[in-house]
Order: C-alpha cells, then sequence, then structure tokens
C-alpha cells in the first residue's frame, strides 16, 4: 500500500508542474488565440487529474 500512496503523492506532483509549466507557455503566448485556447483546454484536463489523483494524495 506504500507504494501506491508513494505513486500517487508523485504524479501529484508532477501535475503540479504540469500545470506550472502549461500556465508558463500561455503567458509566453502573447496572447495568441491559436495557443490561448488549447492551453486552456490542457488545463481542463490537468484540472480532472488533479480532482482524481492530486485531492486523493491530499487524503493519503
Amino acid at each position: 500500500m506504500t507504494t501506491d500512496v508513494n505513486k500517487i503523492k508523485e504524479m501529484a506532483g508532477k501535475i503540479a508542474l504540469i500545470r506550472k509549466e502549461v500556465l508558463e507557455l500561455k503567458a509566453m503566448s502573447g496572447g495568441n488565440q491559436s495557443v490561448d485556447k488549447n492551453v486552456d483546454r490542457i488545463l481542463s484536463s490537468i484540472k480532472m487529474l488533479e480532482i482524481n489523483i492530486t485531492d486523493a494524495a491530499e487524503i493519503l
């Protein structure tokens, strides 16, 4: 069980890193609509990962 907990916490950290990188990409876009729209879609997917993984990691 500890392995599962460690993996979940590791995944939560990677998800946070992905969010940070994606937000940096959006800041770099300079308002480019195609980049901003795709970043928004990526952020929606990241949010689902956070709900599934990051929230679980906080409970464990």
